[in-house]
């Protein structure tokens, strides 16, 4: 995995998002298309406040859209889902903990990927707390 000497930009994200992504089984790949992957440098306060937050900067992913297990094929869509990784956010947890940032992008992309599929986050800490 490269090692930066820079800030890591937006478009480094993208990509480790991008290998991330490819590294996902296909079936779930596949269940998941149609979803975009955005990356923004960090969310604003009415989003951060609207998922419960205090800060943006704890913001470091966000499913939007509806979840698999509330869809229904008789459905209009009203836009298409999308996941948004926060580069600022993740940076600042990549400095904090040391954690290596592709396994950072892949863990929050793959916690935003459970939502798309109706894990709440109680779900998701309890999956891996547990070991899945």
């Amino acid at each position: 995995m490269a090692r930066f000497h820079h800030p890591p930009t937006l478009e480094d994200i993208v990509e480790l998002a991008e290998q991330a992504f490819s590294a996902i089984p296909k079936e779930l790949r596949d269940l998941v298309r149609g979803a975009a992957i955005v990356v923004e440098e960090v969310a604003d306060e009415e989003t951060a406040q609207a998922v419960g937050l205090e800060s943006p900067w704890a913001l470091t992913g966000l499913y939007r859209g509806t979840p698999l297990t509330q869809k229904s094929v008789l459905d209009v869509p009203a836009e298409p889902d999308s996941i948004t990784l926060y580069r600022e956010p993740i940076l600042l947890e990549w400095i904090e903990t040391g954690e290596d940032l592709f396994r950072l992008v892949r863990n929050v992309l793959i916690h935003e990927i459970a939502h798309h599929f109706g894990f709440s986050d109680d779900d998701i800490e309890r999956l891996e707390r547990d070991g899945g």
